[in-house]
């Protein structure tokens, strides 16, 4: 069984990738619900919860038209983002602009007739008045729970994003569509998402225009597709890396052997950098002037530790396999070659340049 997205070549060509923040803000609070829970995300569910242990959210109406007796929620709480991707207030901008009519349809398609509680049948009664007062809880667990993060989050988005590009330069849209999940399919005109969740066949009441793709870190394991919508059809499928970007915001540190080979400071960016960043976020999170994390980030290149990629306007660095391989205790001899200065100076010597934060 499957749902299957029809797709015209025109609203193929006018599919598209786009990030959201209020997107990942949703699956946050999917994952503290325990709803579609994933190991990977772990760490940040330990420092979410202690976050909320020390000053609990209030979402009397986020709260119930996201969790209920049936899957699902309201399609206009996470509505297609108009560009590549902005911030939270954009998004947010683009939920109050839900006409009064959907949002009294997808409340009678997600509850009945029987509203689950008085701030719904308030919103109901009230679409703009309700919208607004639903943006403000979402903005205020975007920033508790989302906002700490969001560069580095962001960086794996982009990241991600720039590597479906390459499969749908190489291998055109059934590459893009097969590497996206492995229950994704397309062929003919068709986009079907299978899977063991479906239990009969159905179809997508496609939005207009073509697809936007929109890659989530918070999210869970599953493609995502909106049955119906009255802006643009959203397939949220889980983005790349996850695992090591919690592992290197909240989880692993340099150990003892790369930091008396590189020094403590190139050995934080080299662990840091498992999960791609750019110098700004660096230097935001090292607490450090972007010089100091340039300095350091070209002597890391020039052994070929880690790597840069150029993404719009901004660069994004990542650790390569070599240095990955350094981290893990993997590399014993590297004779003469592009390690071999950075590794003649941890043979007892003072580091080639000095590798403390300037």
């Amino acid at each position: 069984m499957a749902l299957t997205v029809d797709l015209s070549v025109d609203e193929l060509a006018g599919t598209r990738f786009a990030v959201s923040p209020l997107s990942e803000t949703v699956a946050a609070l999917q994952q503290l619900a325990g709803q579609d829970r994933q190991a990977v995300h772990r760490r940040w569910l330990t420092w979410a919860q202690g976050e909320l242990a020390r000053e609990p959210l209030v979402l009397p109406l986020t709260w119930p038209l996201l969790f209920g007796d049936a899957r699902g929620w309201p399609e206009f709480l996470v509505p297609a983002p108009a560009g590549p991707g902005g911030t939270i207030d954009d998004d947010l901008a683009a939920l109050r602009r839900t006409p009064a009519a959907s949002v009294r349809a997808n409340l009678r398609r997600r509850f009945g007739d029987t509203a689950p509680s008085a701030a719904v049948a308030d919103l109901a009664a009230d679409p703009e008045r309700g919208l607004r007062e639903l943006a403000a809880e979402l903005r205020d667990a975007h920033d508790r729970l989302v906002g700490p993060h969001w560069p580095r989050i962001r960086a794996v988005l982009a990241a991600d994003i720039a590597h479906r590009a390459r499969r749908l330069a190489n291998g055109g849209a059934a590459a893009l569509f097969a590497g996206l999940h492995p229950d994704l399919s397309w062929q003919d005109g068709r986009l079907e998402l299978g899977g063991d969740r479906w239990r009969q066949d159905s179809t997508v009441d496609r939005g207009p225009g073509g697809l936007v793709l929109m890659p989530v870190v918070l999210g869970s394991a599953y493609v995502l597709i909106k049955r119906r919508t009255s802006s643009q059809t959203t397939v949220r499928y889980p983005a790349r890396g996850v695992g090591e970007l919690w592992s290197a915001l909240f989880g692993r540190r340099p150990v003892g052997a790369t930091v008396r080979l590189l020094g403590r400071a190139r050995a934080e960016l080299l662990s840091t950098l498992r999960s791609p960043a750019s110098t700004t976020d660096l230097a935001r999170a090292l607490g450090v002037t972007p010089s100091a994390v340039g300095q350091h980030l070209r002597v890391l290149r020039e052994n070929g530790l880690v790597e840069g990629e150029r993404l719009g306007r901004a660069v994004l660095y990542r650790t390569t396999a070599l240095g990955v391989a350094l981290q893990d205790g993997m590399v014993h001899e590297v004779g003469g070659g592009p390690l071999a200065p950075v590794a003649d100076a941890g043979r007892g010597a003072a580091p080639v340049e000095s590798s403390a934060w300037p």
